[in-house]
C-alpha cells in the first residue's frame, strides 16, 4: 500500500473519531473501499463527504481523485461532492491539525490532469482542488 493511501485511510478515520457531522451532530462513518466520489457518510441523515488528508499546512492546491468519475457527476448536473480536509503539520510551535468543511466546492476550483506514460497508473486522469484558500469553509476541530 502507498503512503499515501496509508495517509488518506488514517485521515479518514481521525476525521469520524473528531467531528460530528456537520448537517445532524450525528457520528461520522467510512464509507466502503473504492466507494465512488464519498469517503465518509453520517450514520443519522443522508450527508456524505470527500475526505483529503495533507500532511501540511493548510495550501491552495491539494490532490483530488480520478477526474472520470468527477467528470460524469459533473456532466450529469450534480454538484461537486463537499470536501473536508484534514491539514496535519508540525513546526517549531509543536503539532498542529485543522479540519475543514467546504459545502461547496464550484467547478471551477478543479483543475484536469493525466498523470505521465511512466506513472505506476500510466495516462491516469486525476484532478486538483484549487484555490479552495479563496472558497468558504468551517473550522471543525482544530488543534
Amino acid at each position: 500500500m502507498s503512503k499515501n493511501k496509508e495517509s488518506g485511510d488514517a485521515g479518514e478515520l481521525e476525521v469520524v473519531k473528531l467531528v460530528p457531522c456537520p448537517n445532524c451532530g450525528k457520528a461520522l462513518m467510512v464509507l466502503p473501499k473504492n466507494y465512488p466520489l464519498y469517503d465518509v457518510q453520517c450514520t443519522g441523515c443522508l450527508f456524505r463527504a470527500q475526505v483529503k488528508t495533507n500532511n501540511s499546512k493548510p495550501k491552495p492546491v491539494i490532490f483530488g481523485a480520478g477526474w472520470d468519475i468527477i467528470s460524469k457527476v459533473m456532466k450529469s448536473g450534480y454538484m461537486v461532492a463537499p470536501l473536508i480536509t484534514n491539514f496535519k503539520w508540525t513546526d517549531k510551535e509543536g503539532k498542529h491539525q485543522e479540519i475543514r468543511f467546504y459545502p461547496f466546492v464550484p467547478k471551477v476550483n478543479l483543475k484536469m490532469h493525466q498523470l505521465s506514460e511512466k506513472a505506476r497508473r500510466a495516462n491516469y486522469k486525476m484532478f486538483n482542488y484549487i484555490g479552495i484558500d479563496e472558497i468558504p469553509f468551517f473550522v471543525m476541530y482544530k488543534k
